[in-house]
């Protein structure tokens, strides 16, 4: 009898067990890592440089870092004063940080800026586009969020310079803004030296699936040589030397030898000579020679793609299954595992494998991630393969940073059509992702996060 009462207390314990399983197992969800922590593994130059491009690296390494003020051409309006500013997490030439510099700067130096409410401490580093002018036409174009009214700092006065801000209440309420943040330039060399002919064999491949899958895709080529454009949320830029020539006068008001004049011209707010920035010509050689869009473009040329890790988060294994989950839900018919550089002239840039995660196409994303803004050939709901290396220690998610969390991220993929705007292409790999279990899905966020 005895033994009898022993087995039914096994067995009521045994289903107990089970029961608290079926519990935990049910109550289980799939969630974000979160950012990746230990070393940077990001930040240095490529491997193999000769000691000539060791210099070039140096030198455009300190001038993406230096601040810049009213002296060397800041503004009259711009969006921040340097380049590391935008480009610092995990380290000098990633995205937005933690904290963002944009807080801080609209009222340096006597400036007297009024922070969007847009812009938080802890949110992204943002531009802002606004989507049609007053007449009703497309715009697109980066409003800047501020003016170097009343700034008075170390180079410079524009004490006297009386431009006032945008009225960015009065566009938000007309639903009228978009925002953007940083990319990441890691390896971006690497990307630049990718030849076409590999981006549309890699578009050619896989054409059923891709088909079934409702996934096209096409190149943003350049308007004039039709060459594939590469760099930008919409892949818009074509080279390395454009997105800096552009960034530079874009975000910082700076104008240089690709864009010689000023996007504001009002009387009384210039206070260097046009264009702020070229080739000194002084005779010194070297790096000194090169206007600050040269050095930009070397630094990030020569600029190291970042290292995955291959244990956290998860430990190896579950990262190893999340790569296998990432293929056979069809993750990387978009978001290519790995292209190959050419024969390029830089040595360390030849005949390498590009880990990157990206087919460098442009895709329809549908109304829910559509901005409405077209760029070169990109139409205002298509948008470019976002690079994946790197992932794991990013903040801000998505062409404006609306998330922090990678399943919303994910999740923001699918979208359905409306009157205006057409399906996202990535609907039916949503669909697969919702289906795996929630341990599957974790092997995924797991192994996106080591990238």
């Amino acid at each position: 009898m005895r033994g009898t009462n022993i087995k039914l207390l096994i067995a009521v314990i045994a289903l107990s067990l089970l029961g608290i399983s079926e519990t935990i197992q049910a109550q289980f969800r799939a969630r974000d890592p979160g950012v990746r922590g230990g070393s940077a593994g990001a930040g240095g130059a490529i491997e193999g440089l000769t000691a000539e491009e060791q210099g070039l690296f140096a030198a455009g390494l300190e001038d993406f870092e230096e601040v810049d003020g009213v002296g060397e051409g800041l503004g009259p309006r711009f969006n921040l004063d340097s380049c590391l500013g935008c480009h610092a997490q995990p380290a000098t030439g990633g995205t937005s940080p933690a904290v963002n510099p944009q807080v801080a700067v609209a009222t340096a130096f006597g400036a007297r800026n009024v922070v969007p409410r847009f812009i938080t401490p802890d949110g992204p580093v943002r531009e802002a586009r606004f989507r049609y002018k007053a007449d009703g036409t497309r715009d697109g174009g980066v409003h800047a969020l501020f003016v170097i009214s009343g700034r008075v700092d170390e180079s410079g006065s524009a004490a006297a310079c009386g431009i006032e801000q945008e009225n960015f209440d009065a566009q938000l309420g007309r639903n009228n803004v978009i925002f953007r943040i940083p990319t990441p330039t890691f390896g971006v060399g690497l990307i630049e030296q990718i030849p076409d002919r590999v981006i549309t064999a890699n578009q050619a491949a896989a054409f059923l699936l891709k088909r079934a899958l409702g996934i096209t895709g096409r190149a943003n080529r350049n308007g004039n040589d039709g060459t594939i454009a590469r760099f930008g949320w919409k892949a818009q830029n074509k080279s390395l030397l454009l997105f800096s020539g552009e960034a530079y006068n874009v975000e910082m008001g700076i104008t240089n030898e690709l864009f010689q004049t000023e996007r504001d011209e009002t009387p009384g707010c210039q206070f260097a000579t046009v264009p702020n920035n070229v080739t000194a010509g002084n005779g010194g050689g070297g790096a000194e020679t090169l206007s600050a869009i040269e050095k930009f473009s070397f630094f990030m040329r020569f600029l190291a793609p970042p290292i995955p890790s291959a244990s956290t988060p998860g430990g190896a294994l579950s990262i190893g299954r999340g790569r296998q989950v990432f293929a056979f839900v069809g993750c990387g018919l978009c978001h290519t595992p790995t292209l190959r550089t050419g024969n390029a002239t830089v040595a360390a840039l030849r005949y390498q494998n590009v880990n990157l995660y990206s087919d460098l196409l442009v895709h329809q994303m549908g109304p829910g991630l559509a901005d409405d803004v077209v760029q070169g050939g990109a139409g205002p709901d298509e948008f470019r393969t976002a690079p994946l290396w790197g992932l794991g220690q990013r903040i801000f998610f998505l062409h404006d940073g609306r998330t922090t969390d990678l399943v919303d991220a994910i999740q923001a993929h699918r979208s359905g059509g409306t009157l205006k705007f057409g399906p996202s292409e990535a609907n039916a790999v949503i669909d697969r992702y919702r289906a795996l279990g929630e341990a599957e899905k974790q092997d995924l966020l797991n192994f996106l996060r080591a990238l």
